[in-house]
Formats: structure tokens, C-alpha cells, sequence
């Protein structure tokens, strides 16, 4: 049968080569593609991810090809984004401690979220996580995506997160143990060199917040710990890793080779490439 892929997508825009890179490599694959958003709205691209005379102030250069510009547009236009699934309406939200019943609320929340965590995780054989600066607002904090994360890391089934949606592998924690996933685990994201001193900016919004609210490499090396390891490949074209079951993508250029090597973990089994 084909395999299920449940790809996120930030609702305040989304890079449109780390949204091609992997479905292209899926569609190859002929495997069937779900969309999922924060609130079930339609995504859309960032439109500097859509422009190939846009200049990557970090780099200096363009990171997007009229080609790889023209592949972004079509898909971010076409009918396959229209009707994402709701991510809020699927899974609950947790009490807070000061609900009036709380045991109780507390008790209906865990059923409902084992209920529909499992049907996620026996629906779907990989979640991937799509970068930009979107998921910096909707996706790194939310804490009904860290259960998803949490599940799939349960299932033993990969997850495949690019650019500032690696931060969400770093907040996704049990929060009786709190402690990191990633945790004596490799991964790249989105360097120090690579970050914005300003214009970091989202869709829908009228507001540039300068640089990012936190250094995603940072993050990084504090979340893998002494055995683990941050490697932002600074200065190389591209930089994925794999260190199962996470795959990552450190940004742009890296979207196409992540998506086949999320391909190779299905199919070959791999599990380790990159450190």
C-alpha cells in the first residue's frame, strides 16, 4: 500500500521550497499527502520564498531559482492546500491546572488525546514539519503539536522538520519527565550566520520583529545535550541529517534532499546519515 505522509504547515507562511522539496520527492514516491494547519486555514507561502530576485540579506545572494520559484507558486496556488486538516479540531487542549474540575477534565482530556493520537499514528507512516518563519508563531509552542511529535517519536515512525520547524523537535516534551527529545541526538537547523538581524516578518500580520525571538542554534545545542550534537554546516551547500527517527533540514537548499532522504528512511531503512 502507499504510505501516508502528515505534512504541518504554519498558518502565518511557509517557505515554498521547503514545502516543494519534500512533496515532489512524495509524489515520485506516488504516496498520499495530508495537509494539516494550527486551525485548519489554508497555508500560504512567504512571498520573498516566491520571488527569485529576492536577496537573502544573511548570504547576500538569491536562495531561490526562477525555476524552483515557479514550482513554489504553482503548488501554493493549486487546489492541493484548500481544506487542510484542523489540527486544533483533532487534538484537545489541556486543562489548566485552575479548571474548577480539573481531575476530571484532566482524565477526558487524556482519553480523547489517546484516541485521536492513535488513529494519527496508525494513519500516518511519517509527519514532516515545514519551515519559514511562520512556525516561529504557531507551531514551536504548540503544545497540541507536541503531543503529535510526541506520538510519532512513540510509534517509532520518523518525523522530518526543516529550518525554525526543528524548534518544535526541541519544545516537544513529556511533561512528566520534561525532558528533551533530541536529547544525545544530531540535527542541524537554522544557524547563527543564517539568521536575520532584521526582517524576520509572518503573514497576516503587519509587524517585522527584527531578528528571530531566539536563536534556533542555540536551542539546538542545549536540546542535544554532551552526547548529541548541533552541526549548522556553516559554509557548506547543504546540510540534512538523520539520526532516526528525526530527519533535518538546517533551511532552503536543503528541502529536496530531505524529502528523498525522508524517502530512503521509508523505503531502505536508513537511519543515520550526515554526522
Amino acid at each position: 500500500m502507499s504510505k501516508r505522509i502528515l505534512v504541518v504547515l504554519s498558518e502565518y507562511g511557509y517557505w515554498g521550497e521547503e514545502l516543494v522539496g519534500p512533496v515532489e520527492a512524495f509524489d515520485r514516491q506516488g504516496y498520499q499527502i495530508t495537509f494539516m494547519t494550527p486551525t485548519g486555514k489554508r497555508p500560504h507561502a512567504l512571498p520573498p520564498s516566491l520571488d527569485a530576485e529576492y536577496v537573502d540579506p544573511p548570504l547576500g545572494r538569491s536562495v531561490t531559482t526562477r525555476d524552483m520559484a515557479r514550482r513554489a507558486t504553482e503548488l501554493d496556488e493549486s487546489t492541493r492546500l484548500d481544506n487542510p486538516v484542523s489540527l486544533q479540531a483533532l487534538i484537545p487542549e489541556r486543562p489548566y491546572y485552575s479548571a474548577l474540575n480539573h481531575l476530571r477534565e484532566v482524565e477526558e482530556y487524556h482519553r480523547q488525546l489517546d484516541t485521536a493520537t492513535a488513529d494519527l499514528v496508525s494513519g500516518f507512516d511519517a509527519l514532516v514539519i515545514v519551515g519559514g518563519s511562520g512556525p516561529i508563531v504557531d507551531l514551536a509552542n504548540n503544545e497540541r503539536l507536541h503531543e503529535v511529535v510526541l506520538a510519532f517519536v512513540s510509534a517509532d515512525k520518523p518525523i522530518l522538520a526543516e529550518c525554525y520547524g526543528v524548534a518544535v523537535l526541541a519544545f516537544a516534551r513529556d511533561l512528566e519527565e520534561r525532558g528533551s527529545l533530541l536529547w544525545g541526538k544530531h540535527v542541524t537547523g537554522h544557524p547563527k550566520e543564517y539568521d536575520y538581524k532584521d526582517g524576520t516578518g509572518f503573514l497576516g500580520v503587519d509587524f517585522n520583529m527584527g531578528p528571530p525571538p531566539y536563536p534556533l542554534e542555540y536551542i539546538l545545542r542545549d536540546a542535544t545535550g554532551p552526547d548529541g550534537g548541533f552541526h549548522g554546516n556553516v559554509g557548506k551547500e547543504t546540510s540534512v541529517l538523520v539520526d532516526y527517527p528525526f530527519v533535518t533540514a538546517r533551511s532552503t537548499p536543503d528541502s529536496v534532499p530531505s524529502g528523498e532522504l525522508l524517502v530512503r528512511v521509508l523505503e531502505d531503512g536508513l537511519r543515520r546519515h550526515g554526522w
